[in-house]
């Protein structure tokens, strides 16, 4: 059986390339195991949530967070992702020849809004963990220039220096060691390259440290500060460091020095 153009060009960012790729699923399989999930995790492998993810999940519990109705929608915060990634606007004649990573993809509605900014000689990767949610974002992409991988989010199968962007909405707050992501993030970027993250937010009332810590024990999910993502971005060397503040979530993006 032949392998995709896209699954070609994915093969070679990988650390190391198995001899005979697993497509059976329609996306690349690099897990045979996957490690114990936490509960929130849980809840996005499970086998509903992907059918409900983009109509109903996302939208309502993201614009919530975001301070609906008055912070960004859906396709607001997509543009702000590909305006921050240096990508182009959809339905451009030239989008740029990228390489965009897409990390915790989920049922790929994020991969495809990149993907909108990225000429035809780029390439947009997503990447998850949840089989589930990986067969929903194969189902749903019909663009050439994307491909979907099952691997490790926090510990990256790629190559450093591999990707020219980097994005990872809705998904760092959910991993057991948050900046460890950051790292692999960080370390499969090309020098110049962007990041954006779109993650929680621990607003700043009464009380809403013990709600944050509360949150981790119980659920697997990181609340983070207000000067958390930047500054551990800053001390990775990330340059040009923005952040936009919602009320429950905060959007922060920056370029690799």
């Amino acid at each position: 059986m032949a392998v995709p153009t896209a699954y070609e060009r994915i093969l070679k960012l990988l650390d190391t390339a198995p001899a005979d790729p697993d497509l059976s699923g329609g996306y690349l399989n690099l897990l045979d195991t996957a490690p114990a999930p936490s509960p929130a995790q849980s809840v996005m492998q499970s086998t509903f949530l992907p059918k409900i993810y983009e109509r109903l999940w996302r939208p309502v519990g993201f614009n919530l967070a975001k301070g609906w109705p008055f912070g960004p929608s859906t396709a607001e915060e997509f543009a702000l992702a590909r305006e921050r990634l240096g990508l182009g606007r959809p339905g451009a004649e030239a989008g740029p020849a990228a390489t965009v990573l897409d990390v915790a993809c989920g049922p790929g509605n994020v991969t495809r809004g990149l993907a909108a900014g990225v000429g035809e000689e780029g390439l947009t990767v997503g990447i998850d963990m949840s089989p589930t949610m990986l067969s929903r974002a194969v189902s749903d992409t019909a663009l050439p220039n994307v491909g979907y991988v099952r691997g490790d989010a926090v510990d990256l199968p790629f190559q450093a220096g591999s990707f020219d962007a980097v994005c990872c909405f809705g998904a760092l707050y959910l991993f057991s060691d948050p900046w460890a992501a950051l790292d692999g993030m960080t370390r499969v970027l090309k020098p110049g390259g962007r990041i954006a993250v779109l993650t929680s937010r621990r607003p700043r009332l009464p009380l809403s440290r013990l709600a944050g810590a509360f949150a981790v024990r119980a659920a697997g999910m990181t609340m983070f500060g207000d000067t958390d993502v930047t500054e551990a971005l800053a001390g990775r060397g990330f340059e040009d460091v923005r952040r936009r503040s919602y009320p429950l979530m905060q959007f922060v993006s920056a370029r690799l020095g």
